[in-house]
């Protein structure tokens, strides 16, 4: 299991839905993508329309139970299917937000209970977590093989990098190990803040370049899955994970 953390606006979903990309092209057997994320965009890295999620099929059992058509009892494995979307090499399931007012606890527990058990069916999930450390200290992101912290190219970055690093430690989360991913380098300032992350105990796994065709793609609403093979960013993720020795 692949999970990715990182503050808001560091391009953490842009690097979930190439790793996804990388796993279908160069794996064998189905990849379960997981959008954890309230705001959900993952669906559109990957191309692919969302037409339910956890948190709307749960408001929906909600609503027949309190009709008293159902006895109170959770989602079903049956309506989890449902809310799995099919695409070619991979599955998606969305976490979405309920559609009532309250806090995203119950769909976090969904997405964690549920995952452990699709995770059996699947030689690999890709795990989008949201933006920031809430999500760690509510145990969503557990029993991970691998965590990629990703970071802008920025100071603040690193150290919010290194925060995460440092809570996963101090919760004693079950993650084999985690790295650093520095994404959107423009020009020499990679060197500095691999130096940064080193001093700071992270393991940097790799730079990603700028790349104008994620800006472009984005711009036409074009899925980043379908990046051409010279483009920058998906060369340098694909050399990043190919370096990491994924089982």
């Amino acid at each position: 299991m692949i999970a990715l953390a990182g503050k808001g606006g560091t391009g953490k979903t842009s690097i979930a839905g190439l790793t996804v990309r990388y796993l279908v092209e160069k794996r064998r057997g189905p990849v379960l993508a997981v959008d954890a994320d309230s705001n959900a965009c993952l669906n559109e890295a990957l191309g692919v329309k969302v037409h339910a999620s956890v948190g709307q099929l749960r408001e929906s059992s909600l609503e027949t139970i309190r009709s008293g058509s159902e006895r109170p009892g959770g989602m079903s494995m049956d309506e989890l299917f449902e809310s799995l979307i099919e695409a070619k090499g991979f599955d998606l399931l969305v976490m979405g937000r309920p559609e009532g007012p309250g806090c995203y606890c119950a769909a976090n527990n969904i997405i964690r209970k549920y995952t452990d058990i699709l995770s059996e069916r699947y030689p690999y999930v890709v795990i989008d977590n949201e933006a920031g450390m809430e999500h760690l200290s509510r145990m969503t992101t557990h029993k991970v093989d691998l965590l990629l912290i990703v970071s802008d190219p920025t100071v603040r970055g690193i150290q919010t990098a290194g925060r995460i690093r440092d809570l996963v430690d101090e919760l004693k989360l079950d993650i084999a190990r985690s790295v650093l991913i520095i994404n959107r380098i423009t020009g020499d300032e990679g060197d500095t803040l691999r130096e940064l992350a080193v001093g700071m105990g992270l393991h940097c796994a790799g730079l990603v370049p700028q790349d104008e065709r994620i800006f472009e793609y984005d711009l036409q609403g074009r899925p980043l899955i379908e990046l051409p093979d010279d483009s920058p960013a998906l060369r340098s993720v694909f050399t990043l994970i190919e370096g990491l020795d994924i089982p």
